[in-house]
């Protein structure tokens, strides 16, 4: 019956909704009057018990023309005729009473105490004037309520459950009652909030705590999960993804509280959950007004720029109006694919693309000397540790020789920023290319010591979506049925989104003293497993059950954790309270320049096993670990 009263109203509309519109004021005024009327004759019928006396008809129908002019002037005055009536609402319903006695003080006084007529009944001017405005504020309310039962009931309407009782939640709800655009039917509310347990908002009762979604899931044949929690801490994050689990339908969330307060409408930017939401730390946010007159009328230099970092990089910096943007990158796929981007969205910026190899010191030069960087940013790299451990000599070449070359021709061509990326696999080192990065840092700071380069080191831990990340992988297992494969129950590392690197490599830039090597504050580690669990989860599917989780074993030089400084370093603080400063010489080896020096022209000619006992030597916490 409800589905088909509201195919019905959805068929009329269809059919006469223009015509409606086009004389929509004209009706308006006619029902308001049509109403005043009405309340009119209540008002007498009340006063004498529904038997009026002809008398007091006669002077009913000689002041009703006075009556329809006064209230409908009144109505005009306060508005009251542009309001929408499917969002009425406590301020409309104020507005409408206020009209109401106004008009009928004012007609009270036009009718006893200027006219003089004192036969009418007082009594009856104030009944009219209450009921007007009981009729006006009760037709709106119907309209609203017909329209919101009809948005419940539509059928395109997808049943939506709402964690969180809240502000947020309950103007979600409101949203989705009144705006036909959501296509959504709000079923039921989830919170922990012991005093909201049983209640209703808006006639949607709240069903439970967060930790019964599931199960209220099921009860209420939910087809939509939302979180209207916008300032929900991770923990709280984390905890309705576990509740969530094994329900089989998508999870969304609204925007950040920070985002609401600046743009209201983004409540209707109602949005898939993604992994960034459940990292276990506040994301970071770093003063970009700095880096404006370090940028602005510059020119810049980024290594490695087609990678995920180096091409985060260009985006951020493009958007500071350098002088020209120097894209290095011996991948031509990637190098096109970014300048079309760069182009496209900044048609004003001199954007050169340069295809190039680090290890090249010819074509570094020549780049450096055509180019002429103020600042640059050396994100060219190898950095899959697996298959670094099966290619040693290309990760000492790339990582050490090629970072030693780009940071000679910077500092020969004057340069006056240097900033390399590190990583925090160059903490304590397990694996091949951890050492490299851990040498390629020593090589940096060393190179503070002639000329005027100021060189600094940005380290950081995983970041979520690189290319030949976890993230990326586990999503295609997912897509593909499963397995998901992680090497080990408790491994665990830490995570960042690409931006947020970024963004910290940037600040670094403008930080940056000689020989700096600057730290992220990355919270908590993030057992990969729970990282696969979750993402499982997020697509809508059990963990073990949909999608099974395997593991197959730590790789050759990975291992469970890693780590930020190493003991021997201090850590400092800086002005930023995410950012602190590692101070201690990483490589403490004297024969490090000499061993570079021979490098060069015999590393394609040293057996693997000899490179890597120099590796051992020159980082001494280097200690390879065995796959298990």
């Amino acid at each position: 019956m409800k589905q088909t009263v509201a195919k019905l109203f959805h068929s009329l509309a269809g059919r006469y909704g223009s015509a409606v519109l086009d004389h929509r004021a004209t009706l308006v005024i006619g029902a308001q009057l049509t109403l005043i009327l009405t309340a009119n004759v209540t008002a007498f019928a009340l006063r004498f018990e529904g038997d009026i006396p002809l008398e007091y008809r006669q002077i009913m129908w000689d002041h009703l023309p006075a009556l329809l002019l006064i209230f409908g002037a009144g109505l005009w005055a306060f508005g009251i005729h542009r309001g929408l009536w499917r969002y009425v609402g406590l301020h409309d319903l104020g507005k409408i009473l206020l009209a109401s006695l106004t008009s009928a003080a004012i007609f009270y006084g036009v009718i006893h105490l200027i006219g003089g007529i004192t036969q009418y009944p007082r009594s009856v001017i104030i009944l009219t004037g209450l009921l007007n405005g009981l009729y006006l504020a009760g037709i709106r309310l119907t309209v609203r309520g017909f329209r919101e039962w009809l948005q419940v009931v539509g059928p395109r309407a997808r049943r939506v459950l709402i964690v969180g009782a809240g502000n947020a939640g309950e103007l979600l709800v409101r949203d989705m009652l009144s705006d036909a655009n959501y296509d959504c039917r709000p079923v039921g509310f989830v919170d922990d909030d012991p005093i909201k347990r049983k209640k209703k908002i808006h006639g949607i009762p709240i069903v439970g705590t967060i930790a019964d979604t599931k199960q209220a899931a099921d009860r209420l044949d939910a087809q939509e999960i939302i979180v209207a929690i916008p300032s929900a801490s991770t923990a709280v994050k984390q905890k309705i993804l576990a509740a969530s689990e094994g329900c089989k339908i998508p999870i969304k969330t609204l925007p950040d509280i920070k985002q609401l307060l600046v743009d209201p409408i983004s409540l209707q930017q109602v949005r898939p959950m993604k992994l960034e939401d459940l990292l276990q730390r506040e994301p970071i946010q770093t003063d970009r007004q700095e880096l404006r007159p370090l940028i602005a009328g510059k020119t810049v230099l980024v290594t490695g720029a087609g990678g995920s970092i180096g091409s985060e990089l260009c985006r951020q910096i493009a958007r500071y109006k350098p002088a020209c943007l120097v894209l290095f990158e011996r991948y031509e796929n990637t190098l096109h694919s970014l300048l079309l981007e760069l182009r496209a969205e900044h048609p004003e910026a001199v954007i050169i693309p340069v295809i190039g190899d680090v290890t090249v010191p010819d074509r570094v030069w020549e780049v450096f000397n055509q180019t002429r960087p103020d600042i640059v940013f050396h994100a060219a790299a190898h950095k899959h540790v697996p298959l670094m451990e099966l290619n040693p000599k290309e990760a000492i070449r790339n990582n050490i020789l090629g970072t030693r070359v780009v940071a000679e021709v910077a500092l020969k061509t004057g340069v006056d920023r240097f900033v390399l990326i590190s990583t925090d696999k160059a903490i304590n080192p397990s694996s091949v290319m951890g050492a490299t990065k851990r040498i390629a840092e020593h090589l940096v700071q060393e190179f503070n010591h002639t000329g005027f380069t100021k060189f600094t080191v940005v380290r950081f831990g995983n970041v979520l979506g690189s290319n030949g990340s976890v993230v990326p992988l586990f999503s295609e297992q997912i897509r593909k049925g499963g397995p998901v494969t992680v090497t080990h129950p408790e491994v665990k590392r830490f995570f960042m989104t690409i931006p947020e690197a970024v963004q910290l490599v940037l600040q670094a830039s403008v930080m940056g003293r000689r020989g700096d090597v600057f730290v992220l504050d990355m919270g908590e580690q993030i057992k990969v497993a729970d990282l696969a669990r979750n993402m499982i989860v997020l697509a809508g599917l059990v963990p073990g059950k949909d999608v099974d989780i395997v593991f197959t074993g730590l790789r050759p030089g990975e291992k469970l954790y890693e780590e930020l400084f190493e003991e021997c370093e201090r850590v400092e603080p800086t002005i930023h309270p995410k950012i602190h400063r590692a101070i201690g010489s990483p490589v403490p080896v004297s024969e490090l320049t000499e061993w570079l020096e021979s490098l060069e022209a015999t590393v394609s000619k040293l057996d693997e096993e000899e490179l890597l006992q120099d590796l051992k030597r020159l980082v001494p916490s280097f200690q390879p670990v065995l796959s298990s």
